[in-house]
């Protein structure tokens, strides 16, 4: 199963409006207007409707409340872990974050950027700046911090077992500038010391390449499920088939064999550091 969305700008409304309305049936099944459960919860009517409507964030007291006074089995707390109105986060991309935040294992091929999980702050900038149409300040500021967040997941315990190949064209592009792709290259070579990081670079001549149909993701559930993770500049996949997802590893463990060794891929950024 695949599911796709055409809509890269940050939403939180998709993922409030699914709260909102799993709240009002939990209020209508215990047979609450929304002025008796404000009085319960200790909100006004009008912070009621709005979650309800999908327009507020709920606050934790709000959750906390509501759970309790709905009976609400610990639906309303599961899903305000997902609520999202996470800055920087384009809306079709939350749902691959949520599964990335709780996987055993995730795999990245990426042709057209840095993996943002590498990123250094300036890097980020300079890539959310040269795609048009211009982002304001604040978007700017939204998505750095958002992705900087991201990376706590390289350092989480238990820990993730991340294996990432990337495009040398990206550093030889030299995104940024010069300054940018130093501290970049110095991040990688960082995040390659770390024991549950395997880096690898698919070099600029490797005439048998599996990575033609573009970048990819595929990560392993708790429970021991692999899914699956494209995107384009104007659409995405999630994808959950066991077929599909089998070929998307059939193709990773094959770039994992053309691109460098991570002792090759080191030594290669070491060489490239030292040639800016």
């Amino acid at each position: 199963m695949a599911a796709g969305m055409c809509n890269d700008e940050p939403d939180p409304t998709g993922s409030l409006k699914s709260f909102g309305a799993v709240v009002k049936v939990f209020r209508e099944r215990a047979k609450l207007t929304q002025k008796q459960l404000a009085t319960m919860v200790q909100f006004s009517l009008q912070t009621v409707a709005s979650i309800e409507q999908g327009r507020r964030l709920p606050p934790p007291e709000f959750i906390d409340r509501a759970e309790k006074v709905l009976d609400a089995f610990g639906v309303l707390r599961a899903m305000a872990k997902h609520l999202a109105r996470q800055p920087g986060l384009a809306s079709w991309f939350r749902q691959w974050a949520g599964l990335e935040e709780q996987a055993v294992t995730v795999c990245t091929y990426e042709c057209r950027v840095i993996p943002g999980l590498l990123q250094t702050e300036a890097y980020i900038r300079a890539v959310v700046l040269s795609v048009p149409p211009l982002p304001s300040e604040e978007q700017v500021e939204d998505r750095v911090a958002s992705r900087l967040a991201r990376q706590q997941l390289l350092y989480r315990t238990p820990p993730i077992a991340f294996s990432f190949i990337f495009e040398q064209t990206l550093l030889e592009r030299q995104t940024g500038g010069v300054e940018v792709t130093g501290e970049l290259i110095d991040n990688l070579l960082r995040c390659a010391e770390l024991p549950n990081v395997d880096l690898q670079v698919m070099p600029l001549h490797q005439p048998e390449h599996a990575g033609h149909d573009g970048s990819l993701q595929v990560l392993e559930t708790q429970s021991h499920h692999w899914l699956g993770y494209t995107e384009g500049s104007r659409h995405h996949q999630l994808i959950s088939d066991p077929k599909e997802v089998s070929v998307m590893l059939q193709r990773y463990a094959k770039m994992r064999s053309q691109a460098l060794s991570p002792e090759e891929s080191v030594n290669l950024l070491k060489q490239m550091r030292g040639a800016l």
